[in-house]
């Protein structure tokens, strides 16, 4: 028996990398996952992984910047899996760059899949969370944003400090409904890092250095891991909270 079983959880970006490896670690704990993402081929291969262990599973289509994706992969959830339990707000589309060269655009772009990707989908679990008692939603945020050197990260730092913001606010309005919301920052080797650290060796053996623990983390065993303590009741009492899961890299304030 897991120590999560009967739960129910929706995982936005869970088609690779750390929304993959989250939802994996979930499962593994009785949790049932509604895969949500954009691309079908990926979430249909995180569905065949979570099966293949035994787990629940279903994928669901959902772009995070359409707010009638988002209203119709919480019914859908609820629908097909009998609720939601825990909310992971994992999806977003932000990229580091200096501020001269932020576009517009993209900067609406990234605002659209995070902080207001997060509260509507936040807003959305609510009341079902609510009904069955309470919750916990988990919003992935980034060290970036205090880190000493913000250059090239102020647009990807701003659109995950909202998020942030979000979360701490929401666990101060929804404790009453014993809903927790608590933010976690990783360092994780998801499919754009991996590219990054391929394409990038010597400014990537710098980056590993910098690690106290001398390796970038790994999706399922030290993110998902975290996040299972994380919605689990032996963290009844922690909200409100940023979580940095980055080998000790980070120092936040």
């Amino acid at each position: 028996m897991g120590i999560l079983d009967g739960k129910v959880a929706l995982i936005t970006g869970a088609g690779q990398g750390i929304g993959r490896g989250i939802a994996l670690a979930l499962a593994k704990e009785g949790v049932a996952i509604a895969v949500a993402g954009r691309t079908e081929a990926k979430l249909d291969k995180t569905v065949a992984k979570i099966e293949a262990i035994g787990g629940t599973a279903i994928p669901v289509r959902c772009d995070v910047s359409v707010a009638s994706d988002i209203e119709a992969a919480v019914a859908r959830t609820v629908a097909e899996l009998g609720g939601v339990d825990v909310l992971v707000n994992n999806a977003n589309d932000c990229k580091p760059g200096a501020l001269l060269d932020a576009d517009d655009a993209e900067f609406e772009k990234s605002f659209s899949t995070g902080p207001l990707a997060t509260l509507r989908t936040m807003r959305a679990c609510h009341p079902h969370m609510k009904a069955r008692g309470g919750g916990s939603i988990i919003n992935l945020v980034t060290s970036a944003a205090v880190r000493w050197d913000a250059s090239n990260y102020g647009v990807y730092g701003s659109i995950k400090e909202g998020m942030r913001s979000l979360t701490r606010a929401a666990a101060c309005e929804w404790g009453v409904d014993n809903i927790r919301v608590n933010s976690v920052a990783p360092h994780a080797l998801s499919p754009g890092l991996k590219w990054w650290m391929d394409n990038n060796p010597e400014e990537a053996a710098e980056f590993v250095a910098s690690i106290p623990m001398g390796r970038v983390g790994d999706p399922e065993a030290d993110i998902g891991r975290a996040v299972v303590f994380l919605v689990s009741e032996d963290s009844r009492y922690l909200t409100g909270a940023t979580i940095p899961l980055d080998g000790g890299q980070s120092r936040w304030g």
